[in-house]
């Protein structure tokens, strides 16, 4: 009972550090360009910047009780594939920011966010046949993304 707290302990751990690694290597490229992106012209559904804060806290959260729910399961292949494919999405969020913001390039982030999109949906579809709640916590991610996807275009397409 002792190891199977340990092993969850740690296990939240690691879903917990690998989520606000991400979230902090996205914020170091997107705070400096924030100017930048000021300064590009957005569609009238663009949402407000106050609103983006709040909502990547909620989905970063979201995402690290997902992943501790699948790091708790016995290992397998599909518990394997399940995490590869969530540290992937993870990773491509992370460099999202850094292709769009770091490098001020619209297209460098559309190029990221479709990939992106695909293995999130991914990643929610194992997750959920593995734990049908670790599978709808990352149904919200996916929802923004997908919006996002159509937000980066069509930023893209009004400053290229």
């Amino acid at each position: 009972m002792v190891l199977a707290r340990t092993r969850d302990l740690a296990f939240g751990g690691i879903a917990v550090a690998a989520v606000i690694l991400a979230s902090g290597l996205g914020q170091v490229a997107t705070f400096p360009n924030l100017g930048w992106y000021a300064s590009l012209s957005k569609p009238s559904f663009n949402p407000p910047n106050w609103i983006f804060g709040p909502v990547w806290t909620t989905l970063y959260a979201l995402m690290a009780f997902s992943a501790w729910r699948i790091m708790r399961l016995p290992n397998s292949r599909d518990r394997s594939l399940a995490l590869g494919l969530f540290f992937t999405q993870l990773a491509l969020n992370a460099a999202w920011s850094w292709m769009f913001f770091g490098l001020n390039n619209p297209l460098l982030g559309v190029l990221n966010i479709f990939p992106q999109l695909v293995i999130v949906v991914a990643t929610a579809l194992t997750f959920y046949r593995l734990d049908r709640v670790a599978g709808w916590l990352l149904v919200p991610l996916a929802g923004w993304v997908a919006f996002a996807s159509f937000l980066n275009t069509t930023i893209w397409r009004l400053n290229g």
